[in-house]
């Protein structure tokens, strides 16, 4: 499959922090640049320990998705590929599963090479786009997933970055509208309820530029309302079919709910 074309103003601005490039950092990765480094190194060790945690979520969760029998996903807010990626985690279980990516970082089109790496009988593609755009996410998705079937909608530690202004709730009702009957989502989001004020570095993204909204938990109750959560429900290390996670400060709320 072919990426979706980015529009003349999707350079990458390597002056200011980005959320993907950090979360890159935080997991170890290369693909940043020295303001996105600055930035990292001044939050806690907290921080770089969640970025782990919520990746280990993704695995945890799209793997027990997979064998639910769902076999098309829509990951929004996709950033830098780090192995092992979605499309490798769901078709290691299903090789026919298909998926499309969505990010608005100009640096994760150049790996969107990776990211289409596909097994013969499934499918990848990627789109360059905003969150904010749902209709035209849909509108493009649909050229690879049939939304008359199961598609499980994953929003991992994104919607924290959608401030209240944006309607964070409608663009995540609109999102899940347009799933089938058997679909599922699945989202994580940061929080602060566990932090202490030294823990806490909010400040510290927002003072670059980047517009951080942690929420309370009944603040995250909503994205999943109208739907039937997966036990445990809505918490802050999900699992389930597997051990329990251990760790130590809960930066998230985690949890997978279907569309009945």
């Amino acid at each position: 499959m072919t990426t979706d074309t980015p529009q003349p103003h999707s350079r990458i601005d390597t002056s200011r922090p980005h959320p993907a490039r950090i979360y890159d950092y935080l997991l170890g990765g290369k693909d940043n640049y020295p303001v996105d480094q600055a930035l990292a190194e001044r939050l806690t060790d907290e921080a770089k320990e969640g970025a782990r945690d919520n990746r280990a979520f993704m695995h945890r969760a799209v793997s027990w998705v997979a064998r639910s029998g769902i076999d098309q996903f829509l990951d929004i807010g996709t950033g830098i590929p780090t192995e092992p990626n979605l499309h490798q985690i769901v078709q290691g279980i299903n090789p026919k599963a298909r998926i499309v990516y969505t990010d608005n970082d100009p640096i994760v089109l150049r790996h969107a090479e990776a990211l289409l790496v596909s097994t013969p009988d499934g499918a990848t593609d990627y789109i360059q786009a905003d969150v904010r755009e749902p209709g035209r996410i849909l509108d493009h998705a649909t050229t690879l997933l049939d939304f008359s079937r199961p598609v499980c909608l994953s929003l991992i530690a994104l919607l924290h970055f959608v401030p209240d202004e944006d309607d964070p709730y409608g663009i995540a009702r609109t999102l899940v509208d347009a799933l089938a009957p058997g679909s599922c989502l699945v989202l994580s989001h940061l929080t602060t309820d566990f932090l202490s004020d030294e823990q806490n570095k909010i400040a510290e993204y927002r003072s670059s530029g980047i517009n951080l909204r942690p929420r309370t938990r009944a603040e995250v109750e909503p994205f999943f309302e109208g739907l039937e959560l997966v036990e445990p429900g809505l918490v802050t290390r999900w699992y389930k079919d597997t051990p329990p996670p251990s760790g130590g400060t809960d930066l998230g709320y985690a949890g997978i709910a279907f569309v009945r």
